[in-house]
């Protein structure tokens, strides 16, 4: 190789590939938007062909309550993005006391804190309908709600064990770097997107009348 090509090969700009677990994971979200996209037509069908018995469902549901439940979880969003924000600094834990030297971990511990909230009061809402007499098999409205809320919850569920291992991920490696930041990225994805159908959820479910 001659000593121009040298450094023609010296100047020429690198080709940043996408990451393949992130491209995967976008992916992957996609389909998931079709799954839910389905439990969404559930819901409009319920409404569309059994109005008089959505309206008497519907109307037990703990509005104020859910509102508030929902706030946690979009709360966790803004944790989970500052958490992000620290990994791609490569900062893995706190330097400090206060929130503006958090590192990625102490982030994620409170999301998950956030996340593990909206689960018990998800739990919550569900034992008071039961012992109102909402249940999975008392009609079609119940086994709608119960189906898409409860997948939405097992979602929630997957991205609590997804931040507890890319936690335990930072602890267990003696230099965090790219991989570890990689991780906490891929993951923030899911959970973003996890937030964004539920507030749809939130929307069909609690709001529209």
């Amino acid at each position: 190789m001659t000593s121009t090509s040298l450094n023609y090969a010296a100047r020429a700009p690198k080709i940043n590939r996408p990451n393949t677990v992130a491209v995967g994971t976008i992916v992957w979200l996609g389909s998931e938007v079709m799954f839910f996209a389905g439990l969404f037509a559930i819901y409009f069908t319920l409404r569309s062909v059994a109005p008089d018995l959505w309206a008497s469902e519907a109307g037990l549901l703990n509005i104020p309550f859910a509102a508030v439940n929902t706030s946690i979880l979009v709360a966790s969003s803004f944790t989970c993005q500052f958490g992000v924000f620290a990994a791609e600094r490569m900062q893995s834990r706190s330097v400090g006391w206060k929130p503006t030297q958090w590192g990625m971990v102490e982030w994620f511990f409170l999301t998950y804190a956030l996340g593990a909230i909206f689960v018990a009061g998800q739990i919550w809402e569900y034992a008071t309908l039961v012992s109102e007499g909402v249940t999975l098999s008392s009609n079609a409205y119940g086994s709608a709600f119960y189906f898409t809320t409860g997948f939405h919850g097992l979602h929630v569920t997957g991205g609590l064990i997804a931040f507890l291992l890319v936690i335990g991920r930072a602890y267990a490696v003696t230099n965090f770097g790219h991989k570890e930041a990689t991780s906490a990225i891929v993951v923030s994805y899911y959970w973003h997107f996890v937030d964004v159908v539920w507030l749809g959820l939130f929307f069909v479910i609690y709001v529209l009348r």
